[in-house]
């Protein structure tokens, strides 16, 4: 079990860490995706493989008709269905075609991004870890949490949160650009903290 006090790695490193065509690859999706650093990137990695090494281990057990497998099976299935990663009727080969695409865009700092609440993936980034976004009712200051489908609808500003004012200057430079191309905000991507509570409460899932 080891030492409570000391956690685990999430992820592992790269076997080869002078690839070129994994290195560029990589950026481009650091990029894409407002990520911190590639730890952030391995740590999604680490998941979609976890996904896709039951796959691989239920389409052994099929084979031999372990009754136990359709049931793991159908479990894996209603996971990803429930972050809406896979449909109901999706099967193991849909499993192991999944891509590292499909993990990010379920983060919470995309979603954040993707319901207009930040104009940035760096700037939605932020906007978690000062305390404004919350998640199901509760404030959340972790980017990298998974956002189930029926959660999604309830990611918004936190209600004591200076953001939450629709008269909020940050609020009113979404209307004013909300027919232009993105571009960084006047003075960076800055947002200020919030006045209030700035302590964490609620850590849902990890980075």
């Amino acid at each position: 079990m080891g030492d409570p006090k000391f956690r685990r790695k999430t992820y592992s490193a790269p076997r080869h860490p002078w690839d070129k065509t994994r290195i560029d690859a990589e950026n481009e999706l650091v990029v894409k995706y407002g990520l911190k650093n590639k730890r952030e990137l391995w740590k999604s990695q680490a998941t979609l493989a976890s996904f896709r090494t039951q796959a691989r281990n239920l389409q052994a057990k099929m084979r031999i008709s372990d009754p136990n497998a359709k049931v793991v099976f159908q479990k894996l299935i209603n996971r990803l269905n429930r972050y809406k990663i896979l449909g109901n009727e999706a099967t193991l080969d849909d499993v192991l075609s999944l891509s590292i695409e499909s993990v990010l865009d379920r983060r919470l700092q995309t979603i954040v991004h993707k319901r207009s609440l930040a104009r940035t993936v760096k700037q939605a980034r932020q906007l978690i870890t000062h305390g404004h976004i919350t998640l199901n009712g509760r404030r959340v200051n972790i980017p990298g949490v998974l956002v189930e489908g029926s959660n999604e609808e309830s990611v918004q500003y936190f209600g004591r949160s200076p953001i939450a004012d629709p008269d909020h200057p940050l609020r009113k430079s979404f209307e004013e650009n909300s027919g232009r191309e993105e571009g960084p905000v006047a003075g960076g991507d800055a947002v200020p903290a919030p006045a209030e509570e700035t302590g964490t409460e609620s850590k849902e899932g990890a980075q």
